[in-house]
């Protein structure tokens, strides 16, 4: 048997090289490489170009999610925000893109307004974003233009509202707050 040492992460300099490098190839605002993890941002304008980019001249042509944030100062059930003022309303965007030739990867983030959610979709781009979008429009309530398909997946149609809205009344929550009280039996007690 032969044993095999687990992967060193990478060191926070290479990850931070690699934001910085994929960032100025595609031409975006700005990078971070917090926790190991590198992240490009892009205005939501240059959202699909700047996926291009990444796919053509960055060489990320492997598409691995899409998701979004709603970032939200109040929730409809549960506890707030502690300082409200500091969070800027909006959804957040995110997508990851890696490569094929050393694995390594980077989310890339845009902002979309709350009174204006609409993102152009990377379907032409990558046809694995078809799926994520449809989710991140039902749960979200963002319209991805260009979609060829935007559908529910889960709810059914005539479902009203979007779920991972930190505006939607979740029922259950209001029933038991989250994170609720875990409710643990004790062990029956017998003779051993």
């Amino acid at each position: 048997m032969t044993d095999s040492s687990p992967e060193t992460p990478a060191a926070p300099d290479a990850v931070a090289d690699f934001a910085a490098s994929v960032t100025a190839t595609v031409g975006a605002q700005r990078w971070s490489a917090d926790h190991g993890n590198a992240k490009v941002f892009v205005s939501r304008e240059d959202w699909t170009e700047t996926i291009r980019k990444a796919r053509d001249d960055a060489g990320l042509v492997f598409f691995s999610w899409l998701a979004a944030i709603d970032w939200s100062a109040e929730v409809t059930v549960g506890e707030g925000v502690a300082d409200p003022e500091t969070v800027a309303e909006r959804y957040e965007v995110l997508c990851w893109l890696g490569s094929l030739d050393d694995g390594r990867g980077i989310v890339f983030s845009t902002d979309v307004p709350k009174d204006d959610p609409v993102i152009d979709s990377l379907v032409p781009l990558y046809g694995g974003a078809e799926w994520h979008e449809r989710e991140t429009s039902e749960m979200f309530g963002i319209d991805f233009a260009g979609h060829p398909r935007l559908i529910n997946l889960y709810l059914p149609d005539a479902f009203e509202g979007h779920p991972l809205r930190k505006s939607f009344a979740l029922m259950s929550r209001e029933v038991k707050p989250w994170p609720g009280d875990v409710d643990v039996e004790g062990m029956p007690e017998g003779d051993a």
